[in-house]
């Protein structure tokens, strides 16, 4: 997939617009181009070594990631608006007066804020709570009521947007394991205009369950972006090295580099879309060779997910060849037969659902287990004690075992499995044995077939400065999932720490899919309000002096 530059492929699609020239007009306009263009081979993207200020084009909004929130996102900025359905009735009955309100207009062009007033849910984040409940109304207390949300498409709501991604449409559930069950129902997965049991119908499979493959997911959120026409939105294959801000207030030393800085911003501002970011990266193409790209983006959206990079134990001997950090490694080192007939144990460290998924699969490969975790089993914050038994019965078995088959100093280690709470693992040693260590002080030593590490992961965020850690809500710690997720204004999910930067999904904590959809509310209702914002100021102007 080649890429070709703004220089010479632009100059006849952007002109300067007359002052009689409406916002909206001049949007069509953008609509025209990216319709015409996106859609084809070559993408949009200008060539590193292209002059900055040769590049025509700086697009609204570049989403980083294409998972289920990228997609999400770029389903709502391609003009799909949700209004309350005709002869809905919701069975929270404040909740549902307060959208009996403004029936006439969708949920992006209400108050969110007060919209979410008084929910609660399993979410910090008050609009993913918001929008959960309206898409999946009282689901945690067990009922499948439909949603009261149906769906228009408004193409004049359309706002230009590019969504970069690693691989497929789907994002990382592209490379889960296959063998394990996702921990949501089928329609906690699903996405906005398309119910999953409708397509796996389409499919001509039976859904024997609530609960589905990965790898089923994965093949619906791919084929969710192609019948919901938003591929001419999509680029698969693009890496993201860098993502820094061209115009910030700052000391600067230099008072020449201040004044061209400040001659770049006051051209910048007479524009209707604001050339505030900067993103370069690569592509891989067919020929596995990396073309370079650079884009500019008046806004950047961060969906990345937070599977980039397993945490690690930070330990001696952790970088062992015999030391896993990833379902999909040990899954794979097990179906390769590289454990089969093993005597030692394989060291499983971890209290969560993957490092149960662990368990499972060497459980049920008659691989002997060793499980060792930081808490106590009676720990309350334990992810099993929230899940209900009969929808979950192999967890609760992994958690019984956990209770029943612990380890103690006047015992042996069990044949299958013996669990070791309120343990931690000193060091892992090149003749494959590891030291564990519990909390009275006691160390163990153990000969190992092999060790499997799961206690979480980190979101790559390289590409920012500082490695992303200023966006937490703890600064000086890496961004994470659980412990210190992005800092965001939870009405609009845009960065407290920095302008026109949004995050949504895993990032600000929204781990599972059916609250991260929240996120892509949130940003298209910042979008558009700022945008008919634009529209008022540039009528009041009597037009304006070209386009970014």
């Amino acid at each position: 997939m080649p890429v070709w530059c703004c220089r010479c492929s632009l100059a006849g699609h952007f002109r300067n617009y007359s002052e009689t020239e409406t916002e909206g007009e001049i949007f069509n306009s953008l609509v025209q181009y990216f319709g015409d263009n996106l859609g084809q081979k070559a993408m949009p993207l200008v060539e590193e070594t292209s002059l900055l200020e040769d590049s025509a084009v700086t697009l609204p909004v570049v989403i980083i990631g294409n998972g289920p929130s990228g997609i999400c996102l770029s389903y709502m900025l391609s003009g799909y608006r949700p209004y309350l359905s005709s002869e809905a009735i919701h069975p929270n009955t404040i909740l549902h007066s307060k959208l009996e309100e403004a029936r006439h207009l969708s949920i992006v062009d209400q108050d969110l804020e007060y919209l979410s007033e008084g929910l609660e849910g399993r979410s910090s984040n008050p609009v993913a709570v918001l929008f959960d409940t309206l898409l999946h109304p009282d689901a945690d207390f067990g009922y499948d009521y439909p949603s009261v949300l149906h769906w228009k498409l408004e193409q004049h709501h359309y706002i230009p947007h590019l969504v970069l991604g690693k691989g497929p449409p789907g994002g990382a559930w592209h490379n889960m394991e296959g063998s394990m069950l996702t921990i949501s129902f089928g329609n906690w997965m699903e996405l906005p205009g398309l119910k999953f049991k409708d397509w796996v119908t389409s499919k001509r499979r039976n859904l024997k369950g609530d609960r589905v493959m990965p790898e089923e997911i994965a093949r619906y959120y791919k084929h969710y972006v192609k019948v919901m026409g938003l591929q001419q939105n999509f680029r698969e294959n693009t890496y993201i090295t860098s993502v820094s801000r061209l115009y910030r207030d700052q000391d600067d030393n230099d008072n020449q580099d201040k004044a061209i800085s400040r001659k770049h911003l006051q051209i910048e501002k007479s524009k209707l879309i604001k050339r505030n970011w900067e993103i370069r990266g690569y592509q891989r193409i067919a020929d596995g060779s990396h073309v370079p790209f650079c884009l500019f983006a008046e806004n950047v959206a961060l969906a990345t997910g937070t599977l980039d990079s397993p945490a690690h134990l930070e330990i001696e001997g952790e970088n062992f060849p015999f030391v896993f950090h990833s379902m999909p490694e040990f899954g794979a080192a097990v179906n390769k037969g590289k454990l089969r007939g093993k005597v030692d144990p394989v060291l499983i460290v971890g209290s969560g659902l993957t490092a149960a998924d662990a368990v499972l699969c060497a459980y049920n490969n008659n691989i002997p287990v060793i499980h060792v975790f930081r808490r106590r089993v009676t720990d309350p914050s334990l992810i099993f004690k929230q899940l209900p038994k009969k929808l979950y019965p192999e967890y609760h078995k992994v958690y019984h075992m956990m209770c029943t088959q612990s380890y103690s100093a006047d015992s042996t280690l069990l044949s299958d499995y013996t669990s070791f709470p309120e343990h931690h693992v000193l060091s892992f040693k090149s003749d494959m044995r590891c030291i564990l260590q519990s909390v009275s002080g006691l160390k163990k030593i153990f000969k190992l077939s092999a060790a499997v590490v799961l206690i979480g992961s980190h979101p790559n965020l390289s590409f920012l400065k500082e490695q992303g850690c200023y966006l937490g809500h703890n600064s000086s710690q890496p961004v994470t999932c659980k412990s210190n997720p992005v800092e965001i204004d939870v009405y609009t999910y845009e960065c407290v720490k920095e302008a026109n930067l949004f995050a949504l999904g895993p990032l600000v904590g929204d781990n599972f899919v059916r609250f991260l959809k929240g996120g892509a509310l949130g940003v298209t209702r910042c979008l558009a309000v700022r945008q008919k914002k634009k529209q008022h100021l540039f009528v009041e102007r009597g037009g304006g002096d070209g386009i970014a």
